[in-house]
């Protein structure tokens, strides 16, 4: 009775214990190459473009432009994810499969985790997504941002005086805040915050000024802390905050004889710490991709993988494990089935450091 009763709970909520995503939608085949990829952000200040170091798999859509991402590869905490299609080419043999940029793609921003349903609708208005369903209240928040980015856009362009500039600057300003914390959504403020805050961005010095009397640039970290405690995302934010106050603070006490020597050491100092930490998390990380990787292989795929990746021949292959050629080729086969490549170039790609 007992055992029936195990295996009655499994059949219930097997599938629950994986924790399972599935991330699924249409794109135009006939607008986009038919792959499209999945990456984690867990560095805010890279939401644009497109960056290998990030992707966490691919897949290819069918004949109708369907895809479908499911396992259990996700964190359980909620984190920022990109879904991507581009026309861009692939570079040539042992360099990197993106640039960091292509001009011809497009991109949906996203909160997820490792249990999330989410369905990702064709649009017939020229974009890849719209109408977003999800099984997570908070998936959708970065697409509300953009829309009324879109609004913002709009506002600008109507006229191009630098007197409208200046209006629109403190009104939008102000206006992206506040949809931010309405969102109750500190990734969704923290999207919006790395948009002003941005050093190219015509908001900047406005956010500068901002910066020294407004209590909610410490409110937001707090609610980081709260909702994402030990996350990149905090971490990062509060680095980029005490930077940025040491730049106001130093503005505030030029006329007093401030040392501008101390704040460009802190700044390096701070900078270098930042930038090791990203460095070393970015190769943790691929080092994880690396084993979970080789983990799906059998001991004599393994083998076979590393031979491939010191670009012997599959004649060297056979002769160094004492098989056949054919049997080389199809265990090469199985590597490149369960790593999701179709050529030497991609798997070490996948593999460089």
């Amino acid at each position: 009775m007992r055992n029936l009763l195990y295996i009655i709970a499994f059949l219930c909520f097997g599938n629950y214990a994986f924790a399972q995503h599935l991330f699924k939608g249409y794109i135009d085949n006939e607008r986009w190459q038919n792959e499209v990829y999945l990456s984690v952000i867990e560095d805010y200040r890279t939401l644009e473009g497109i960056n290998d170091e990030q992707i966490i798999t691919k897949v290819t859509t069918d004949a109708n432009g369907f895809f479908q991402f499911t396992r259990n590869q996700l964190d359980t905490a909620q984190k920022i994810y990109k879904l991507h299609v581009d026309n861009c080419s692939s570079f040539n043999q042992g360099s990197n499969h993106f640039e960091g940029h292509c001009t011809d793609s497009n991109a949906i921003l996203f909160i997820a985790k490792s249990t999330d349903t989410i369905t990702f609708p064709l649009s017939f208005d020229a974009e890849m997504f719209c109408d977003v369903v999800s099984t997570n209240p908070r998936t959708a928040s970065f697409i509300k941002v953009d829309s009324l980015k879109e609004e913002m856009k709009f506002a600008y362009s109507e006229f191009r005086s630098k007197a409208n500039r200046q209006l629109n600057n403190k009104k939008w300003f102000k206006m992206l805040q506040d949809f931010g914390q309405d969102l109750n959504e500190p990734l969704a403020e923290l999207y919006i915050y790395s948009f002003l805050s941005e050093r190219s961005n015509q908001f900047h010095n406005y956010y500068l000024e901002d910066l020294k009397k407004n209590p909610y640039y410490d409110e937001l970290l707090e609610r980081l802390q709260d909702n994402y405690p030990n996350s990149s995302y905090a971490r990062q934010y509060e680095a980029e905050l005490t930077s940025d106050k040491f730049i106001v603070s130093s503005s505030s006490e030029k006329e007093s004889g401030f040392n501008w020597t101390y704040l460009v050491i802190g700044l390096l100092i701070a900078s270098a710490l930042l930038n090791l930490w990203f460095v070393f998390s970015a190769k943790r990380r691929k080092t994880k991709q690396h084993s979970e990787a080789k983990e799906q292989l059998t001991k004599q795929e393994q083998n076979v993988l590393d031979l491939l990746l010191g670009d012997n021949t599959n004649k060297d292959i056979a002769e160094a494990l004492f098989v056949s050629v054919s049997t080389v080729k199809t265990h090469i086969n199985n590597v490149y089935k369960k790593l999701n490549v179709s050529s030497r170039e991609e798997l070490k790609s996948l593999f460089s450091n």
